[in-house]
């Protein structure tokens, strides 16, 4: 089985490290796990690599943030991968911090990037892996806590998360979504 494993994120170092880009940090930790390596392509990085039988095809979109289904498009295509194996990994402010859900689809939430694959996927019915980055921000500063860094003590935690969330994405591609959810959904 193939499947497009997708990290979102913006480009650039200035957000690096932003809770933005906690679907490119889970990302970089599932390829470094396989010995595997990212190569500059047609709309983003790309690494190609294999868990067990399953073949992975892992993107992080050079189209920033909020026009990412263009490549998460042209990938899917390219690669002939059916939806049900797309895995979005994406950071969501409504959950705690390091908190994943795993979903088989539902709305974008108000996340601008989820928005633009549904449109350009012609569906919200794709797996998605949120990475809960918190919410301690006050009224109206939502813009800023997102695009800023995680404290020093989240900065110490996260690499332990990012591993459980990476050990979910493994999961999805060799046991399906039902058993990645349940395995992975409140932990």
């Amino acid at each position: 089985m193939k499947y497009l494993i997708v990290g979102l994120g913006n480009i650039g170092p200035e957000y690096a490290m932003t809770r933005h880009n906690a679907g490119f940090r889970v990302a970089d930790a599932l390829v470094e796990s396989a010995s595997a390596s990212f190569s500059t392509e047609r709309y983003g990085d790309i690494a190609r690599m294999r868990v067990k039988n399953a073949q992975l095809v892992v993107l992080k979109p050079s189209t920033y943030m909020n026009l990412s289904g263009n490549a998460v498009r042209y990938w899917k295509e390219k690669e002939g991968i059916e939806v049900e194996n797309i895995l979005v990994i994406v950071d969501d402010c409504a959950l705690p911090f390091g908190a994943i859900r795993i979903k088989s689809g539902g709305s974008d939430a108000g996340h601008n990037g989820l928005k633009n694959i549904a449109q350009m996927l012609g569906t919200q019915a794709y797996p998605r892996l949120r990475f809960g980055i918190g919410n301690d921000f006050p009224r109206g500063t939502q813009i800023d806590y997102v695009l800023g860094r995680f404290t020093d003590d989240e900065e110490k935690a996260i690499g332990e998360r990012i591993e459980v969330a990476v050990e979910a994405v493994k999961t999805f591609c060799l046991a399906g979504i039902q058993t990645a959810m349940c395995n992975y959904n409140n932990k």
